[in-house]
């Protein structure tokens, strides 16, 4: 006797991609079918089942209905022949041109913001990065309430004096909103105070410290697994990592680091999302290197780290420090060389040298030594001092191979040792104290 199986997974919602092509008569810029190619990656991240994908142009924009009256029936067509449920419109749209094309097409109609919103909302895990989520999306969401009420009445009453029940309600539910954006405000505030607190225990230390950052799927996260020997999420989709994660890191010569993997950036990343996101933002904002990894293999890659930079730019930069230091702190990693050609890869591997750059493969471990090393030289600013410590010095040679790097050794026929070591400033200051000083 057979058994009957019941699938009880929900059926995949199937999904329309358009990509408005605003780049007509504009020098340079993106290719509008890697747009379009993006657009689908993110909505593939959402689990939604692709049908069909347009590039559509769009040469002026109609405040309604964001496309002219003819391109918005011609897509209706494409709506039904797709059977779409969702209509994912690569753009901003305001409340009033989501509302008329979910009516025009009977379908229910998301944009670029409200699409990255709901996938950190599924890949957020920490309360932090749920609290930040939120934020975003009820600041998204104050501005389309309309959409909520459209069902209930308008009308005002006789007087004049009193809104009907549709005004009424959309005015309870923006204080409701409104109450709440405080509150996560308020906590947000005590996760900023902690991760300060935090972040002068760790210069107590002390550690240094290198971000992560880099344009989503640019490969940080599988880097940082190879760099760390860690195991968080690294899979070939947009944004796979959401919450931070941080890490020790053993650099040459015995120097460790404490290395943090970040939120992937995108181009057009919703001012919510980069406000919201300020408290995990000001990690890179107060690390001593940030590498920017790049998908080197990318035809988009310039644009890309063009993106990454502006998100950067928008990151306050530490207390006293200029903007631009940010970029005498950043190293790039020009990741998935793997998968370029033999002549492209030998030409890539030069010209990154030649720019100050590091080429790496995360997948294949090629040029990551390289990339320790550079990390190291960027981040080992403490002054070296030469020692010569007699055979009975013993404690103090496990002293500084426990707190300092040794650089160099030498033992002379009678037991006598010439080192070279680094040592931080309160390092060097305990060692003054605990030993004379040779």
């Amino acid at each position: 006797m057979s058994s009957l199986l019941i699938d009880h997974t929900a059926p995949p919602v199937r999904a329309l991609v358009l990509h408005p092509d605003r780049s007509a008569g504009r020098a340079g810029g993106r290719r509008p079918q890697d747009r379009l190619d993006e657009a689908v990656g993110l909505a593939q991240a959402l689990d939604l089942h692709v049908r069909g994908q347009e590039v559509i142009a769009l040469r002026r924009t109609t405040p309604a209905t964001l496309f002219g009256s003819g391109k918005v029936d011609e897509m209706a067509a494409l709506v039904r022949a797709a059977e779409a449920e969702v209509v994912v419109i690569d753009d901003a749209l305001t409340p009033v041109q989501q509302r008329n094309l979910e009516k025009a097409w009977e379908a229910k109609v998301i944009d670029r913001t409200g699409l990255i919103l709901e996938i950190f909302g599924r890949r957020a895990r920490t309360r932090e990065g749920r609290l930040q989520v939120e934020l975003a999306r009820l600041e998204y969401e104050r501005s389309r309430l309309v959409r909520t009420w459209t069902h209930l009445e308008r009308q005002r009453g006789g007087t004049g004096s009193t809104g009907g029940p549709g005004e009424t309600q959309i005015e309870l539910d923006r204080r409701l909103i409104a109450d709440r954006i405080v509150k996560l405000r308020t906590d947000l505030q005590d996760v900023r105070r902690t991760r300060g607190l935090h972040r002068t225990a760790r210069k107590k230390v002390p550690f240094p410290t290198v971000a992560l950052v880099g344009y989503t799927n640019a490969g940080k996260s599988t880097l940082f697994n190879h760099l760390t020997g860690a195991e968080v999420v690294a899979k070939d989709l947009l944004f796979a990592t959401l919450d931070p994660t941080q890490r020790m890191i053993r650099l040459p010569q015995g120097r460790s680091a404490l290395i943090a993997d970040t939120v992937g950036f995108i181009s057009d990343l919703p001012h919510e999302l980069v406000e919201s996101f300020r408290a995990t933002l000001e990690e890179v904002a107060e690390a001593d290197l940030i590498l920017h990894v790049r998908d080197i293999s990318s035809p988009e890659t310039d644009a890309e780290a063009k993106d990454v930079e502006e998100v950067l730019a928008r990151i306050a930069p530490a207390e006293g420090e200029e903007e631009a230091s940010l970029q005498v702190r950043t190293l790039e990693v020009w990741n998935k060389i793997d998968r370029l050609d033999p002549e492209t890869h030998a030409a890539m591997v030069t010209r990154a040298r030649t720019e100050g750059a590091v080429a790496v493969s995360a997948l294949t471990g090629e040029g990551l030594e390289a990339l320790r090393q550079a990390i190291a030289e960027r981040i080992d600013t403490d002054p070296e001092i030469h020692l010569t410590l007699e055979p009975q010095d013993g404690e103090a040679l496990a002293w500084l191979y426990e707190h300092g790097r040794i650089t160099a050794r030498t033992e002379d026929a009678d037991g006598r040792l010439e080192i070279s070591v680094r040592l931080s400033e309160p390092a060097l200051g305990r060692y003054q104290r605990l030993f004379a000083l040779n």
